[in-house]
């Protein structure tokens, strides 16, 4: 598939996504920037990981933008975020890949969460 395809493909995707769907996709492209920037910060790659960092930070930024704060949970969320925000400032500004994984480690456990609420709420 050449790249013009699979950018198509990619952004037809994200058009035709419900809301939770993006949220999933959000989470899934944090996850994938993390990685990424570990790798890189592994590699020594210093604007590698930085700039990788930086795409991750910004969508838990785009996820804490999201929040609805008439439900009693949206402040859960957004403490996670908080602390998500934290590790990945940390772990940008020492380059460290253990504070990187430690954001990870929330970055992934808030998407298999929300892979929970998603499959129940798809049972209704």
């Amino acid at each position: 598939m050449s790249f013009n395809a699979a950018a198509a493909y990619q952004n037809s995707k994200v058009q035709t996504a419900s809301g939770a769907d993006l949220t999933l996709m959000l989470y899934e492209g944090a996850i994938k920037f993390c990685n990424i920037a570990k790798a890189a910060i592994e590699k020594r790659d210093i604007q590698g990981a930085n700039t990788n960092i930086q795409k991750a930070e910004r969508i838990i930024l785009e996820l804490q933008a999201t929040l609805d704060f008439k439900y009693p949970v949206a402040e859960n969320f957004n403490n996670v975020y908080k602390y998500i925000q934290g590790k990945l400032f940390q772990a940008n500004i020492k380059k460290d890949a253990d504070l990187l994984e430690e954001a990870l480690t929330e970055i992934r456990d808030m998407r298999d969460i929300w892979k929970q609420v998603m499959a129940k709420s798809r049972m209704k």
